[in-house]
């Protein structure tokens, strides 16, 4: 009895040791494969992950360089934030922005791509978003005309040498060029200025300004503007007559502008690209756009010049936008609050 239970046991553990054996290599398996699912799992994951935050950063930079006029920020939080520290620059500049926001009513600011569009984006900018309507001898003289004219009216076969910011493009294909700019100046201005609620007209113009193809098509039409105009001064002063305004004298008055080919190929070709507006410009920009541009001059402060505007003329009927400047090349848009 005891040989035959002995017997017993021993199949039965021998039995066990078999189907451990098997579930142990089973069990082995199913962990081996387990653990791996988890290492691809994760590492699948991660580089999701990376994957996701690489196109995450990718969109925030495309969406952060296409937008060039940027929401408004609290005034005396950008100024603690830009003019840090205890050098006199520093010090100067807080105070100037303290100046502001105490006396001249200025809470907030949106602030400008810094290109050499600057000043040309921050004006226009204004002038679309407050519903400024299309001066009336932009009508009157149909300015889509105005690349025609010059050619085949004044003769100023030199326009071929135009050049359109940093694209520097010149041939004869610029009065085609020009036509499209001064189509989307005028359309958008139309458009623009006809749409009456405030909220709509900057979902517009936030649409408008983060289109760079179309923004730079704006500026250039500006610039070929205050080109035609300067031709016309000019052949009215050849003519001994007076020019319409006496900033045009002073314009030509510069050696580096005395004519207007010397204008365009010294000064308006290199706006956008290597330079901005420089002051006798802006008066001539405000004049042609029939504005008055207020100027705050951060790096004037405690100067005559530290408000500036142009033209400096009073007229009643002339609507108003304000900039910004730190340093007379870039600007931003100064927002008031009573």
């Amino acid at each position: 009895g005891r040989h035959e239970v002995r017997s017993w046991t021993t199949a039965a553990k021998k039995t066990l040791c078999l189907l451990w054996q098997k579930v142990k290599v089973q069990l082995m398996l199913s962990m081996s494969f387990l653990v791996a699912v988890c290492w691809y799992c994760k590492r699948l994951y991660s580089f999701l992950a990376q994957l996701l935050k690489r196109w995450s950063n990718y969109l925030q930079r495309k969406l952060i360089r296409n937008v060039s006029v940027l929401t408004e920020v609290d005034l005396l939080g950008y100024s603690v934030r830009e003019w840090k520290g205890e050098t006199k620059q520093a010090k100067h500049m807080r105070e100037a922005y303290e100046e502001l926001f105490w006396n001249c009513h200025i809470k907030y600011l949106r602030r400008v791509r810094k290109d050499n569009y600057s000043v040309l984006r921050a004006v226009i900018f204004q002038i679309f978003s407050q519903g400024i309507p299309f001066p009336s001898w932009m009508k009157e003289r149909d300015i889509l005309k105005l690349p025609e004219k010059l050619l085949y009216s004044q003769g100023c076969n030199w326009i071929q040498q135009y050049s359109f910011g940093p694209e520097r493009y010149t041939g004869p294909n610029v009065f085609g060029k020009l036509r499209k700019c001064m189509e989307t100046l005028k359309t958008n201005w139309i458009e623009i200025s006809a749409t009456k609620g405030h909220e709509e007209r900057g979902n517009m113009c936030n649409t408008l300004f983060s289109d760079e193809s179309k923004e730079h098509k704006l500026y250039e039409a500006i610039k070929f503007i205050m080109l035609y105009e300067v031709v016309e001064a000019y052949e009215q002063i050849k003519n001994r007559e007076e020019p319409t305004h006496n900033l045009f004298s002073l314009l030509l008055a510069r050696d580096s502008s005395s004519d207007p080919l010397s204008f365009m190929m010294n000064h308006l070709n290199a706006i956008g690209d290597s330079i901005c507006l420089d002051q006798v410009e802006l008066f001539l920009l405000g004049y042609l756009l029939d504005v008055k541009i207020r100027v705050y001059r951060l790096h004037r402060f405690h100067t005559k010049e530290f408000q500036v505007n142009y033209p400096d003329e009073y007229r009643r009927e002339r609507n108003e936008i304000s900039l910004l400047t730190e340093d007379d090349r870039y600007y931003h848009i100064p927002l008031f609050r009573t």
